[in-house]
């Protein structure tokens, strides 16, 4: 990208559209058990290219920059909402994984019944195609441009000159006739030339009855980026195993592998450090790669934050997962005295801004912020 074009008219004296540079496309995919899905593919100008799918949350599932793949996808490949199954491994059944994966909005973790209800792992959200869904191209300084965190502020990104700004935004709604009436307001933004992708999420309790809101952004890192080269840099003040298998690996939690076979997933739960006003950030780099991809989000909101290590064969996948609560399902006693909860008409943001650490200065100076 040429830094100095700033504006969109001394843009249009090199090009005559703009999509030789930076677009979003729509498409639908066919074959397989993604038939059907509609998606948005993405690219930005500065290498960055992500897929966004309109038919699974507005969730990203392939993302890549200059050509190295920085998202893990599982054996399911993408699938459409319709192959959706209720029973206990309903959900792995298509959990495609890839960058970005949401759980909730009622339950995340294992499957469980509460009182008279059911609910399945990780929810229903993932699942829920997105309505009223737009996209559209800004010009100049977008308002949403420097906004992330529960004030919808964050200092580490600038609002910039006036570059071009590709927008996504549609809604998914969890909903029940005698039930829940919940949305999920997404907006997706992408700044021409920038290497981050800001992610804006607002929920909304539009029932009469108060809900308990559990939520979980399911970030997955995979090969190359993820390889036996990659380390964590994460500002933890207590690391906690979540199991007697996590506990194996507490020394090496932040260290990845070569893939192994019969390898069980490590789930670890980390306490994180923040500034005064609870931002905080996350970040897998890869020291071979001189590549790292680092999330940035608010503690105040997002109170926890969960590590996923699969080192497996073909399950080879490293999570790292801003949420507010564990990941144990809702009737754990883990989960009793954290989680949250909507009042009827209430709202709540929850913000997050995924960068791409390219180079040994961008590298050295966020692990130098913790």
């Amino acid at each position: 990208m040429n830094n100095k074009i700033v504006s969109k008219r001394e843009l249009l004296r090199y090009v005559g559209d703009h999509s030789q540079l930076f677009d979003v496309k729509p498409y639908t995919m066919t074959g397989g058990r993604a038939n059907g899905v509609r998606a948005f593919d993405v690219r930005n100008g500065s290498g960055l290219e992500f897929t966004v799918l309109q038919d699974r949350c507005l969730d990203i599932s392939a993302l890549s920059f200059r050509g190295v793949n920085c998202s893990y996808l599982s054996k399911t490949g993408v699938v459409s909402p319709y192959y959706y199954e209720k029973d206990e491994n309903g959900f792995l059944r298509n959990f495609y994984s890839g960058m970005l994966t949401t759980c909730g909005l009622r339950n995340v973790g294992p499957p469980c019944v509460d009182g008279v209800e059911t609910f399945t792992q990780h929810g229903r959200i993932s699942n829920i195609a997105a309505e009223n869904v737009g996209v559209c191209m800004e010009w100049g300084n977008h308002p949403a441009a420097s906004s992330i965190g529960g004030a919808r502020a964050d200092n580490a990104f600038d609002a910039g000159d006036n570059l071009a700004t590709m927008i996504i935004r549609g809604t998914m709604r969890e909903a029940c006739v005698f039930g829940e009436n919940l949305l999920l307001h997404r907006s997706i933004t992408c700044r021409y030339g920038e290497k981050k992708i800001r992610i804006y999420n607002t929920v909304e309790n539009a029932g009469f009855r108060r809900e308990a809101l559990m939520l979980l952004f399911h970030f997955n890192i995979g090969y190359p980026l993820l390889d036996e080269n990659a380390y964590l840099v994460v500002p933890s003040t207590k690391v906690t195993p979540r199991d007697a298998e996590a506990e194996t690996g507490t020394e090496t939690w932040n260290r990845c592998r070569k893939p192994a076979p019969g390898y069980r997933e490590q789930v670890f739960y980390h306490d994180l450090q923040a500034d005064d006003d609870g931002h905080t950030s996350v970040a897998l780099i890869n020291e071979t790669l001189n590549l790292g991809i680092a999330l940035h989000f608010n503690s105040n909101r997002l109170s926890r934050f969960t590590q996923w290590k699969q080192m497996g064969e073909g399950e080879y996948v490293m999570g790292l997962e801003p949420c507010n609560c564990f990941v144990d399902g809702r009737t754990a006693p883990r989960n009793r005295s954290v989680i949250d909860s909507l009042e009827p008409g209430e709202t709540r943001d929850f913000d997050i801004a995924l960068e791409i650490l390219d180079g040994t200065d961008e590298i050295r100076h966020f692990e130098r912020r913790w």
